[in-house]
């Protein structure tokens, strides 16, 4: 979806696809170089990663496999419970493999914490981190991000993955909404 085909709903473009599609690729020369001939595996966090991760896999000069996990930290509410739920775990054994976690968004830094804790205590080669979008005013917890591909304000965003109520998902910018849609 086109940010044109938003009306009203879209406050503002952040960041165009172009500067996505650019970053992405500067990122993906970065971990080939970094991994290249080495066991990686690229682990996605759904829903939000999916249109990260198949661009970035697709700016890959090489291949590298890739799995997913689900995990919920909200329950039916709008504000995390601060409890984590695995609802999808990986299918691949990560034992001895150099695992990289493909993010949309970074906010808090808790899930992530979370997450990147338990696939490190499954013996891997070694455990990184690459998001699209970063947060850096409202972390609440230090997490070494080995790749990232733009420090953001503290605003909601929504586009490239990032949804508002399972919505804009499918927009090529990342953007804010108006307020008129979630107020």
């Amino acid at each position: 979806m086109d940010a044109a085909h938003m009306g009203a709903d879209l406050e503002k473009v952040l960041i165009t696809e172009e500067e996505i599609q650019t970053r992405l690729g500067e990122l993906a020369e970065q971990i080939w170089a970094d991994y290249e001939g080495k066991d990686l595996l690229l682990v996605g966090v759904l829903k939000g990663a999916v249109v990260v991760m198949a661009d970035l896999m697709r700016a890959l000069p090489g291949t590298a496999p890739m799995d997913w996990m689900a995990i919920s930290s909200y329950g039916s509410g709008t504000k995390s419970s601060g409890v984590v739920r695995i609802l999808m775990d990986l299918r691949t054994d990560i034992t001895d493999k150099h695992v990289l976690i493909v993010e949309d968004i970074i906010d808090s830094g808790l899930t992530l914490s979370w997450i990147k804790t338990n696939l490190e205590s499954r013996s891997p080669a070694s455990v990184e981190i690459c998001t699209l979008l970063r947060k850096p005013e409202v972390a609440k917890v230090e997490i070494p991000v080995k790749y990232v591909g733009f420090d953001i304000p503290p605003e909601f965003v929504v586009g490239y993955g990032l949804d508002y109520d399972e919505r804009y998902r499918n927009l090529r910018v990342v953007g804010t909404l108006a307020p008129h849609v979630y107020s």
